[in-house]
């Protein structure tokens, strides 16, 4: 359609009202040129941001012991099936509504995508969570920098310099500090443990592949139609492994249910948007701090409100893996080789739709 306007119009066009498509850690997402003129809103949107980072800071630091809640008295599996079939058709509905038409290769990807990210990323935290702390469960999540760095090595799509590989040793230190009397304890949670590094490896697999998949353009459908794919796929799992027939919904107690809504409306939805908006108006850097920052908000949630032991091997645990994720990131930093984008790498919203 934009190619049969004549190219003065179309350049003023693509000039002053076309978003364009760029390329932020290897996912595509729209983002609108910047105008010439200063916003007349700048402290609505200050707000804005300020919310936004809120969302992915606060919220999603908060959802670890809000699983731990909601697997007390549901089935784990039951729990991140529901939780993704709501937030994922939520926003699938609402991406269909501004103009995106799922293809093919779009549900192949995502159900590529849904199996790494849900039915194991998820699927096994959800169920660790029944064994181990919410905030060790967050700690030990926060593995999957050094995996995504580990895998991306081995593919021959990325060095590890000596700050990244100083990284990955101080991180494997954290990860043993947390885990190095569970050899010797009665109660030992390595089941648990493992099933939560598990998840953190298999979200690194699929964030490390994501590139070479056929995603959708759009922002909210390259969300939801992953959602919807290992939603489908968690709740087919939980049929098999009879979760659904071990459900009484008479015995699931009121925290369980207020905890399985904040996920759903809150941890999926509000959060997931939050952060596609930030990666459309923030450095991505920037936006990657929550990264640091949804460890230490779990840990101080799970010792508050549940109790969890906030001991010294904790702390310790947390500065080694949080200082790991510092070093790794400033050592990709450091590998990542400095290049201009062609002009031709920018494709404009309305090229798309021709």
């Amino acid at each position: 359609m934009c190619r049969d306007q004549p190219s003065q119009i179309l350049a003023l066009h693509r000039q002053f009202t076309c978003e364009k498509l760029i390329n932020i850690g290897g996912h595509p997402v729209i983002a609108s040129r910047p105008s010439r003129n200063p916003a007349p809103h700048a402290r609505a949107e200050s707000i804005k941001v300020a919310l936004a980072f809120t969302a992915i800071y606060i919220v999603w630091g908060s959802t670890y012991l809000a699983i731990r809640y909601v697997v007390e008295t549901i089935p784990p599996l039951v729990t991140a099936g529901i939780r993704h079939t709501i937030a994922g058709g939520v926003l699938l509905a609402w991406a269909c509504a501004r103009g995106y038409r799922p293809r093919r290769e779009h549900w192949l990807a995502g159900m590529v995508l849904g199996a790494l990210f849900f039915l194991i990323g998820h699927g096994s935290l959800h169920w660790a969570e029944q064994k181990v702390a919410s905030g060790l469960a967050a700690l030990l999540i926060a593995t999957e920098p050094m995996f995504i760095l580990v895998l991306a090595w081995a593919m021959g799509r990325q060095r590890i310099s000596r700050i990244s590989a100083l990284g990955l040793a101080v991180g494997v230190a954290g990860v043993a500090i947390l885990t190095g009397l569970q050899f010797t304890s009665k109660d030992s949670n390595l089941l648990g443990i493992g099933a939560v590094l598990l998840g953190s490896l298999s979200w690194a697999l699929g964030v490390v592949i994501t590139p070479r998949l056929k995603l959708p353009s759009d922002a909210l459908a390259r969300t939801a139609v992953p959602l919807v794919c290992g939603a489908a796929m968690l709740l087919l799992s939980a049929g098999v492994t009879g979760e659904f027939h071990a459900l009484h919904w008479s015995a699931v107690s009121l925290k369980s249910l207020l905890g399985l809504g904040f996920l759903i409306v809150f941890g999926s939805i509000v959060a997931f948007t939050a952060y596609t908006w930030l990666l459309q108006r923030c450095p991505p850097t920037v936006v990657a701090t929550h990264t640091y920052a949804n460890p230490v908000v779990a840990v101080l949630l799970g010792w508050l409100l549940a109790s969890e032991p906030l001991t010294a091997r904790v702390w310790l645990a947390s500065i080694a893996i949080l200082g790991a994720i510092v070093l790794i990131r400033k050592g990709e930093r450091v590998t990542e080789p400095r290049r201009v984008a062609p002009a031709s790498e920018e494709v404009t919203a309305s090229e798309q739709c021709a």
